[in-house]
């Protein structure tokens, strides 16, 4: 399988890197910095490096041409999904990403209803897909992506009935020598972070609250431990409900009261605008000013020590007709991700679902037309081949109370 990877910063490279031990992938690396698309394809002799810009659906389709690429595989941030997307269309290939096409909030009542959600402009194209013949397989990363494979797999084997579907992120991950330094895209964090939340309920559907809303303590395994959560907009309450029934599904990420802190001033500043100012004579968006003022999450590694948790809590009704409780999660110490691959624990985490995915499409074990999430496959053999790469998944049982 020829695929063409679109991004390479630490994401991106940590899929090289991962991609270039399995013998069914031929990269070609394309980035709008020749100079990082160079260095991700170091990961395999045979690996190719382009310049190229995302946001060039001309540009992305006829490289997909040139190179005979059987698949498109978006490694980049949420605003050039479109593109690449629509590019990959064109191209007539299937295509991947981590993160789903951006939102928009709800123009009178931002924290009650939903205006575009996330995704909405990629399904709003699901025909076009289904009649192509082709496969656009979105939000494959950990979260969305392993978090939807749990959730397919606990529907199918686990309960007769779930009350409610919970992804929830948690670490204890600490950076050496930075008062402040996200693991992840600063970009990306804000985008999901300060936009409204998202809920679905049965008889209800989607709905929003005010971010950082509904806090609780979750308790994370492999000695993590509790971490706060709070309510953040994320793809999988826009994912799972199309595929899986459920009464409920909601996302809560363990950010802590600092970096909630920061998110809040850089939103009081103005900070977090996308819009471009004029600064100097120069037109310059905040967003990517923080971004650029911030250290790279894909330098991080070497500084970085704790561990990584996905995961996805569901309550309800077991397979024997009794109450249920289990967290399906997934850890990641950084230890072991920089000594075997040389990347971080979270862009290493995040990277190593696309590859599953890709070599189960390669296989013709996942297979499918149209816009598709991730449990809309069969979980079993992702769960399988994901323990076959090193990183073994786990089943947490959990006292059935409902609440954490």
């Amino acid at each position: 399988m020829r695929i063409l990877l679109v991004g390479a910063g630490g994401v991106g490279t940590a899929f090289a890197r991962i991609a270039a031990r399995r013998g069914f992938a031929d990269l070609v690396v394309a980035d709008y910095d020749l100079a990082r698309a160079r260095y991700a394809a170091a990961a395999k002799d045979s690996y190719r490096a382009v310049r190229l810009d995302a946001r060039d659906e001309l540009a992305t389709a006829a490289l997909l041409t040139e190179h005979s690429c059987d698949v498109l595989m978006n490694a980049t941030d949420p605003r050039f999904v479109m593109p690449l997307f629509r590019a990959a269309l064109a191209a007539g290939t299937h295509y991947l990403d981590m993160a789903m096409s951006l939102s928009h909030p709800h123009p009178d009542e931002p924290y009650a209803k939903t205006g575009v959600k996330l995704g909405d402009e990629q399904f709003a194209m699901a025909r076009e897909w289904e009649r192509s013949g082709r496969l656009a397989l979105v939000g494959i990363g950990v979260e969305p992506g392993l978090s939807d494979v749990f959730a397919r797999h606990a529907a199918d084997t686990l309960f007769r009935e779930i009350g409610e579907i919970g992804v929830r992120d948690g670490a204890n991950l600490a950076v050496t020598g930075y008062d402040f330094a996200p693991t992840f895209s600063i970009w990306t964090t804000i985008e999901e972070c300060l936009n409204p939340p998202v809920i679905w309920e049965d008889g209800r559907g989607w709905y929003t609250t005010p971010p950082f809303s509904e806090p609780e303590t979750f308790t994370f395994p492999a000695g993590i431990g509790p971490v706060e959560c709070v309510n953040v907009e994320h793809e999988e309450v826009l994912l799972i409900p199309r595929w899986v029934r459920t009464k409920r599904v909601t996302f809560k990420y363990g950010l802590g009261a600092e970096f909630i802190g920061v998110l809040h001033t850089l939103h009081k500043l103005g900070l977090d605008r996308t819009e471009p100012v004029s600064a100097g004579g120069v037109s310059v968006s905040p967003r990517d000013v923080v971004a650029a003022c911030l250290p790279d999450p894909a330098t991080l590694g070497d500084k970085m020590t704790g561990l990584t948790c996905a995961g996805t809590w569901v309550t309800g009704t077991g397979t024997n007709g009794a109450p249920r409780e289990v967290y399906l999660h997934h850890v990641v110490d950084n230890a072991w991700s920089m000594a075997e691959y040389g990347s971080q624990a979270v862009v290493w985490q995040t990277a190593v679902n696309p590859v599953v995915a890709l070599e189960l499409i390669d296989s013709g074990a996942w297979s499918g037309a149209g816009v598709l999430g991730p449990e809309a496959l069969p979980p079993g053999p992702f769960l399988d081949l994901l323990t076959d790469y090193g990183s073994p998944w786990a089943c947490e049982e959990r006292a059935p109370t409902g609440q954490h």
